[in-house]
């Protein structure tokens, strides 16, 4: 699952994916990529360009990562071992993070679902523990850490509040709603993220991610080849089915 067009082409182009027509329905914009990398039935989905409101901008946040994560989990019905999540992230300085660094996730949480109502808050939060990369984060030096969810590329000072209380290392627009969809279906989530900005370094984000946009999915070109070769060795899987 791969928000933007622009990180998800380069990633199925260099594995000789497939534009699979007829993959979602017609009248959604969600795109999916198909083929084979080792021996292992890859997918790679992106959630098209926007038609609703007109822009024709990439379709990024909550609702659609959420939407096509459920139809394509459901195109396959029960057959998927694995949903990866990639993209880019902000990321927090306090937590060790850099321009470009790759982050395989921990668990996720949502820091704009604020319900101060006992129970919904907790809903709100939606905090899920995903799959341990720890060790597939050494092998190939990657970090690690807790990724943050909301549909907003800025913060407010609640928000702020929020992200330290889920101890988030990374922030993005979907990776909550992604795994959610996947813990609903009983699949695995794994996360792959990028930084492109620093949240709490001072700059205004928009500004920082369109400077560092291009460095970032390079990074991500480059790691993504080898998280899924990792994944695909069935030699790095640990007795669970949550472990790798």
């Amino acid at each position: 699952m791969v928000a933007m067009e622009a990180e998800a082409k380069p990633f199925a182009d260099h594995l000789g994916l497939q534009e699979e027509k007829g993959f979602f329905p017609n009248h959604v914009p969600f795109i999916a990529f198909v083929g084979e990398h080792h021996q292992t039935k890859v997918t790679v989905v992106t959630l098209g360009k926007d038609t609703v409101y007109g822009t024709g901008v990439d379709n990024v946040g909550t609702v659609t990562a959420s939407l096509a994560t459920e139809l394509a989990l459901a195109k396959y019905k029960g057959s998927v071992d694995l949903v990866i999540n990639a993209g880019t992230c902000g990321g927090f300085q306090r937590k060790g993070a850099g321009i470009a660094d790759v982050f395989l996730t921990t668990g996720v949480a949502n820091h704009d679902r604020r319900i101060p109502i006992p129970g919904f808050d907790k809903y709100g939060i939606g905090k899920l523990e995903t799959m341990d990369p720890t060790k597939m984060a050494k092998s190939l030096g990657y970090k690690t850490g807790i990724c943050t969810t909301g549909n907003a590329l800025d913060k407010t000072e609640k928000d702020d509040e929020i992200m330290k209380e889920n101890d988030a290392s990374i922030k993005d627009m979907e990776a909550g709603a992604i795994a959610w969809v996947a813990a609903m279906n009983e699949v695995p989530y794994l996360g792959v993220k990028v930084v492109t900005d620093i949240v709490d370094g001072g700059i205004p984000a928009q500004e920082e991610f369109m400077e560092n946009l291009g460095a970032a999915a390079k990074s991500l070109q480059l790691a993504l080849p080898k998280v899924l070769n990792y994944v695909c060795d069935e030699s790095n899987h640990g007795s669970a089915k949550t472990d790798l």
